[in-house]
């Protein structure tokens, strides 16, 4: 996760769309699930609006709790880039897609 993420998501970015795809950069990061709760309840609450989607490797919690990836859960379900598609639209998922997915 950059640090312009971290301050796009604690300060607010300039728009919705940066705020979102820094959100999807530190899903992505997998490193985020186990800051503070305050990113978790951030992130999570991303994926429950179809603003975000899961990341594409899993990952664990600070919590030790396993993260699924987005090719782990049901095509349509949170976390999924279907769940994304059905609330926010195909051109939306594939912003998020290019949204700091690692190499």
């Amino acid at each position: 996760m950059k640090l312009q993420d971290a301050n796009n998501i604690e300060a607010g970015a300039d728009s919705p769309r940066e705020y979102y795809q820094s959100v999807q950069s530190a899903i992505n990061s997998g490193i985020a699930w186990q800051f503070q709760g305050f990113y978790g309840r951030t992130m999570m609450a991303a994926i429950q609006s179809g603003r975000c989607m899961l990341g594409t490797k899993p990952t664990k919690d600070a919590y030790g709790n396993r993260i699924p990836s987005r090719f782990e859960v049901e095509e349509g379900t949170k976390g999924s880039r279907q769940y994304v598609i059905n609330h926010h639209g195909e051109e939306w998922a594939d912003i998020l897609e290019s949204a700091g997915v690692p190499a």
